[in-house]
């Protein structure tokens, strides 16, 4: 059924964790459930996120990311379709994979590299702040789709979002970096559905050969949980890197497809969270842990349980 999809392999650089989801164990089989071949960078190696009490665990060098892709390259199988990257908090390590990506571009010029531009959330980077001007300067440029959150957005671009024309006028910066397409993963702006809601944002261009471009501009509300969970961005870059892969000109439906994912594996993990935890008791991180593998149905062919709104279509030269 997916024979296509059969022969695309995903070049994943995240983090990697013993216990649970979070980065390469959110992404990997969700991905591979959807018929990639996924090859797996552990930029770090820990016992469990560290959202539990304890977590232990070590963290890879830029050396040692060389190490391995000189075997990679050796071997001569660093042929790739996409490249998925997610947390870094070390320069020389980022740095090191933009190398990476540079030189896997040239090989393969339509390699596509899906950047989830991990730097911190609610006001707060959780990264050193060295690693902004990589990002700005050398990553964003080479990513052709892009899933910061609101904060990142606003970091990246200088600019603060308080309405949805400013969520549109920062999507265009950040078009303008260079990505084609760019999900705003979640905001602070109001839902018209109301508080129980998030807003998502999605901006895609479309080149044609004859120079023209389409632009396509969307926002989804997402039911909110009340739960911290951990590997869900991961999850939703990885399947965002899927959906567009099936959906290549169709952000709508992509980004459709990719949150009801989201949905149906955050329900079946919450549900499960509380039942575990006992009526009154707040689950904890262990609990909390995504419900990937119980979800592989929902992954392969999710129910869109959350429908897209088209703000705005424009066909032009320059978007």
């Amino acid at each position: 059924m997916r024979t296509a999809v059969m022969e695309c392999r995903v070049l994943s650089i995240q983090s990697h964790v013993v216990r649970g989801y979070v980065g390469n164990k959110s992404a990997t089989f969700p991905l591979q459930v959807l018929g990639f071949e996924v090859d797996s960078i552990n930029s770090v190696q820990f016992s469990n996120h560290t959202g539990y009490a304890h977590w232990k665990g070590q963290v890879l060098t830029a050396e040692e990311l060389n190490v391995l892709y000189d075997g990679i390259k050796l071997n001569n199988v660093n042929h790739y379709d996409y490249i998925l990257t997610g947390y870094s908090r070390d320069t020389s390590f980022l740095e090191t994979v933009v190398d990476i990506i540079k030189e896997l571009k040239k090989a393969n010029p339509s390699l596509v590299y899906v950047c989830d531009p991990v730097l911190g959330d609610h006001g707060a980077m959780y990264v050193p702040e060295k690693l902004l001007p990589i990002y700005k300067n050398k990553v964003v440029p080479l990513a052709e789709i892009l899933t910061p959150n609101q904060f990142e957005a606003e970091l990246l671009t200088g600019k603060n979002i308080s309405t949805e024309d400013d969520a549109i006028k920062v999507m265009d910066l950040l078009h303008e970096m260079g990505p084609e397409t760019v999900v705003l993963t979640s905001t602070d702006l109001p839902s018209k559905r109301g508080d129980q809601f998030l807003v998502a944002l999605g901006s895609q261009i479309i080149r044609k050969p004859d120079g023209t471009s389409t632009c396509q501009k969307i926002s989804l509300d997402i039911p909110k949980v009340d739960a911290v969970f951990v590997g869900t961005g991961d999850l939703f870059a990885a399947m965002l890197l899927a959906w567009t892969h099936h959906h290549p000109n169709d952000l709508k439906t992509a980004c459709e497809k990719t949150i009801s994912v989201m949905h149906h594996v955050i329900k079946r993990t919450i549900t499960y969270a509380n039942g575990v935890a006992g009526p009154g008791n707040k689950p904890s991180p262990a609990q909390l842990e995504l419900r990937m593998i119980q979800s592989k149905a929902d992954i392969e062919n999710p129910a869109v349980v959350i429908e897209a709104k088209v703000l705005q279509t424009s066909m032009d030269k320059k978007c």
